[in-house]
């Protein structure tokens, strides 16, 4: 209770700075384009990655009312140019959860709101639970190959999030970074039919991304990467180092009140550093951790 006071606080408190500084933006044409990502939406087995149908319902109202919701195709094609007029926002999923088709996925399809799908193909493909649930004592069904297929006819975007779910800043061998990176995306086309551009890190934070998975991805015809620390992507900012092939993404926090202080340029995430992946070669004799 404390915690949401002081955040409903912080948000009244900035709020006239924020509405200042989206104003600003937009009419100079580089309104932000954030990128929400979600997990597992679900009324059980509650933890840390997972919201309930409610809630997400709520989420997706309030984000009808404020923002425009595109594609990440589209947020790509507004980077590049270098405007933006009105503030976006681009929905994804991580991992691969058969629950998400009871009631998220299909609110989505029914509103045509576009959405980007990260699976980590050897749960899908094997049909077992995340580690990270088995970690918990709760393992939780994945998706299913039919459901994947049905979610590519019906409009939603499939992309790679690894074979093994792995945490790719560990990993130093060339070898298994291709597997992770580039095969994966490979098996999942061919077990689904649908093209594979986008790619996103397991985990996602700075210590979790690899300046040798951002190239292989670029080399293997990737149209993009995403990341999982939080940040802004701003059009026209390529002074701050910003690459529209990388696509910064902002944990969709279940508490609506922390939603709305992402959303809206909240100052603390306006700081957040840009992870630099122009490539450099591996450390030599490093362990493999997959």
């Amino acid at each position: 209770m404390m915690r949401s006071a002081l955040l409903g606080m912080y948000y009244q408190a900035t709020r006239p700075w924020r509405h200042w500084q989206m104003q600003r933006a937009t009419a100079q044409g580089v309104a932000p384009i954030s990128i929400l990502f979600y997990h597992r939406v679900a009324d059980d087995v509650p933890n840390d990655w997972t919201i309930s149908c409610d809630l997400f319902s709520q989420h997706i109202a309030w984000l009808k009312r404020h923002f425009e919701l595109i594609s990440l195709a589209e947020a790509q094609a507004r980077l590049h140019v270098g405007v933006n007029n009105r503030p976006a926002v681009a929905l994804t999923f991580d991992d691969g959860y058969g629950d998400n088709c009871a009631h998220a996925l299909p609110l989505l399809i029914k509103e045509r709101i576009p959405c980007t799908y990260f699976v980590a193909t050897k749960f899908v493909t094997e049909g077992i639970p995340f580690p990270h649930d088995l970690a918990r004592g709760q393992p939780l069904r994945p998706n299913t190959l039919e459901e994947l297929r049905m979610m590519a006819q019906a409009g939603i975007e499939l992309g790679a999030h690894t074979h093994s779910h792995a945490d790719l800043g560990q990993v130093y061998d060339l070898q298994t970074l291709r597997r992770e990176v580039v095969t994966a995306a490979h098996e999942l086309e061919a077990a689904t039919g649908a093209a594979i551009r986008y790619f996103a890190f397991p985990y996602g934070l700075h210590k979790n991304l690899s300046a040798a998975a951002f190239h292989l991805a670029r080399q293997a015809g990737y149209a993009g990467v995403c990341s999982a620390y939080g940040g802004y992507n701003f059009p026209g900012d390529a002074s701050a180092g910003n690459d529209p092939f990388h696509l910064q993404r902002i944990h969709a926090d279940p508490e609506m009140l922390r939603l709305k202080n992402w959303l809206t340029i909240d100052p603390r995430k306006r700081r957040m550093p840009r992870f630099d992946y122009h490539w450099e070669q591996p450390p030599a004799k490093q362990p493999v951790s997959v």
